[in-house]
């Protein structure tokens, strides 16, 4: 593998946490978690009304960008530019998707 291979862009080589972030059991972690997300808005979207109330957008907008970003990481996908791999890393995911999901339901 060369310097310019796309898999290993701003990763440096090694067994450094990114080639744990890349394994399998992460993105099983990251799909999993967008998955459920996704099928509790889509089967349940009381929740998204509480008491009559409007919905909490803001809440709703965090937990559809962890979706987004567990989505990405879990199918292998890693943006190039640096921006968006931070917002569509694991890591985005796995702090948006459980701090949307506790602001829906509180």
């Amino acid at each position: 593998m060369n310097s310019t291979d796309s898999r290993d862009w701003g990763q440096g080589g090694g067994a450094g946490p990114g080639r744990l972030l890349r394994a399998g059991p992460a993105r099983a972690l990251s799909f999993t978690a967008a998955a459920l997300f996704c099928l509790v808005i889509v089967l349940y979207p009381q929740l998204l009304v509480r008491h009559g109330g409007p919905p909490n957008h803001g809440a709703l907008v965090l937990g559809l960008i962890g979706m987004a970003a567990g989505f990405v990481h879990g199918v292998g996908f890693e943006p190039r530019r640096p921006l968006f791999r931070i917002l569509l890393g694991p890591l985005s995911a796995w702090l948006l998707l459980p701090l949307g999901t506790w602001l829906l339901l509180t």
